[in-house]
């Protein structure tokens, strides 16, 4: 059932279009990601979505009965009560609706005259009351709060503390609660993810599965996207690109879809200057029939659609290179323990790193894995144990609060003064490779956006030539390409690495080993994030006894096993045949392009057109082509 549809929406802000004709549909259970570079438009999207800006043309239809819930990016409840009263106001009318119950309760049993006007009123109200109660799980509401909160990362004691003593990711929290408590039929959610501890995201996941509504989502988490996410809306150049898939899947048609299009860009920039320079050759002719055609020709190419350049070239340029190379043992702690005050933050965590090994440190918020890595960077003293560094070992620190950047400086003078000997060029040279040009140059740090202070951050890393890296939530504030970036220079980095992240698919791409930090110590686990999981899962379940198999199990099984043997030479047979259409047709291609690059084929208008055409079928033929031999692959 179709429950949102938008047509031709477009807004601009002063002169800069964010969004032109964009047009799509959402139905009822649809899990939709919405993604985009910074400023392609996402949030202006939810806003127009949600009713709190207007777009300059184009409609949203949205059924009356409809309600939208919409959690933006930096939503923080404010509120004297405690953080379960708060929760309760979403419930406000069946709170009123049971103190009906209640009252009517009372009357009833008061007058118990059946024959009374007032009586049988009150028992028909009483009855239809008690019945809208029971749907809408009147005697649940609080349990279902409670498991929302905790899901949350709420403890018990935190239900009772008042709200306004909340820190703000936790106030975020709150805000979240109340809207998934309220159950909205369309669910706009901005970033829901920023505040969460793993154990928190995993138990959000679930809960978006199992909800029969629709959703849009707006996240840089990449792992939580491909769990809940079955469809992906692309922002790029104020237009929409919709892909019907998961994110893995959006990600592998995107790759495509960027080499076609790149392609495509390139040809029609050759065709546009090989036609201006015939336009301009005709032109200087100065006969009247050769004047004629390049105004004809003038007239295509300003009909013609032009394709724009794709946006997947703004990324960072970032790569690590440690000045030294440090000893096979890199870093080794024994029996670190950590106090404040009376209270023991952890115990006896003992550690060791080496040389080339990248590795994670995961656990639930407030476990002190921030206060471990301060340790061991000698930034805070501990209360007992042994930390060695190993020989020519160098750390290099990426903070997650950047506490390490001046807010009154500039950009530049933040590079300048912290590697003096670099030369303008060098400096210039190097905050272009990391998207700062122009003005950006002379911005002052505290005038810069969560993602800029990152880059930043990681450039000043960069310039460390550091051989240890420890890095605390590197990827909070990137966007899902400076992640990919991060990804590919640490999995080239020669160097060691220790980072505490929650983004499991960053931890996918480069963990060699996981440590957790737990209440019950530290405990290690030598692969990427599944395999932490996968052997998590093993620990907690019983290997079941393996049963002995009957003659008949074992005569089912040989005949699986020779079907998908048939099944594979029937694949193999479909990959020669579509490796030959494909061939063909590419030789196909190659051969229009050829008359396409001759420039008598523009002197026949008409002719040039069909075959343009002609090329057009054929490339879209050709795609179809290699989707269905990627698949098959």
């Amino acid at each position: 059932m179709l429950v949102l549809s938008a047509s031709n929406i477009t807004k601009s802000y002063v002169d800069k279009k964010i969004l032109e004709n964009i047009s799509f549909f959402v139905e009822e259970k649809d899990k939709i990601g919405l993604l985009g570079l910074n400023g392609a438009g996402k949030t202006t999207l939810f806003e127009i979505i949600s009713g709190n800006v207007e777009p300059d043309s184009g409609e949203i239809f949205i059924k009356s009965t409809m309600k939208i819930g919409y959690l933006k990016q930096h939503t923080k409840v404010d509120s004297n009560f405690t953080v379960y009263e708060e929760c309760l106001t979403v419930f406000e009318d069946l709170i009123k609706m049971e103190e009906r119950i209640h009252s009517l309760a009372e009357l009833i049993s008061e007058k118990s005259n059946a024959g009374d006007e007032s009586y049988e009123s009150n028992l028909k109200e009483y009855g239809t009351l008690l019945e809208e109660f029971n749907r809408r799980n009147g005697y649940g509401f609080k349990s279902e709060i409670k498991g929302v909160l905790k899901g949350l990362g709420f403890t018990d004691e935190d239900l009772d503390k008042s709200v306004s003593i909340l820190s703000g990711g936790q106030k975020s929290r709150v805000a979240l609660a109340k809207l998934l408590l309220e159950k909205p039929d369309i669910l706009l959610l901005d970033e829901p993810t920023n505040h969460l501890d793993i154990e928190s995201i995993e138990w959000l996941e679930t809960f978006i599965k199992d909800y029969d509504k629709a959703l849009l989502l707006i996240s840089h988490d990449r792992y939580f996207l491909d769990k809940v996410v079955n469809r992906v809306f692309y922002l790029e150049n104020r237009n929409i690109y919709i892909y019907n898939t998961n994110y893995t899947k959006f990600m592998e048609q995107r790759k495509k879809d960027i080499e076609i299009l790149k392609k495509q860009y390139e040809n029609q920039q050759k065709e546009i200057k090989r036609q201006q320079e015939i336009i301009e050759r005709y032109m200087q002719y100065g006969n009247e029939r050769y004047i004629k055609q390049a105004r004809s020709r003038q007239k295509m190419l300003e009909k013609m659609k032009v394709i724009e350049k794709s946006d997947t070239n703004k990324k960072l340029s970032l790569a690590f290179e440690p000045s030294v190379i440090s000893g096979r043992d890199v870093l080794l702690a024994e029996k670190i323990s950590k106090s404040f005050d009376d209270e023991i933050l952890f115990k006896d965590i003992s550690l060791s790193i080496y040389r080339g090994e990248k590795v994670g440190l995961i656990g639930p918020n407030g476990i002190g894995k921030t206060t471990l890595f301060k340790i061991l960077l000698g930034k805070m003293p501990f209360d007992d144990g042994e930390i060695i560094l190993g020989k020519n070992v160098i750390t290099g620190y990426f903070d997650q609060e950047m506490a390490h950047l001046s807010d009154e400086k500039t950009v530049i003078d933040e590079i300048w003064d912290t590697y003096p000997y670099l030369t303008h060029y060098q400096v210039r040279s190097y905050l272009s490779r990391f998207l700062f040009i122009g003005d950006d140059l002379f911005k002052e740090v505290s005038n810069l956006s969560g993602g800029e202070k990152a880059r930043l951050s990681l450039l000043k890393l960069m310039l460390s030539n550091a051989n240890f890296l420890l890095m605390d939530e590197p990827t909070n504030h990137l966007d899902i390409d400076s992640k990919e970036v991060l990804e590919d220079a640490l999995n080239m980095y020669s160097g060691t690495v220790f980072v505490i992240s929650h983004d499991r698919y960053f931890l996918n791409q480069i963990a060699t080993k996981i440590y957790e930090l737990t209440q019950d110590g530290i405990f290690e686990y030598l692969g990427n994030y599944d395999y932490y999981l996968e052997k998590k899962k093993e620990l907690n379940e019983e290997e079941p006894a393996e049963e002995e198999k009957t003659k008949t199990q074992i005569k089912l099984e040989k005949k699986k096993e020779k079907e998908l043997i048939q099944k594979e030479k029937e694949q193999i047979e479909k990959q020669k045949f579509l490796e030959k259409s494909i061939l063909e047709l590419e030789q196909t291609l190659n051969d229009i392009d050829s008359i396409l690059a001759d420039s008598k084929t523009y002197e026949d208008h008409e002719r040039a057109l069909e075959i343009s055409k002609k090329r057009d079928d054929v490339e879209k033929k050709l795609n179809e082509l290699y989707d269905k031999w990627v698949d098959l692959s």
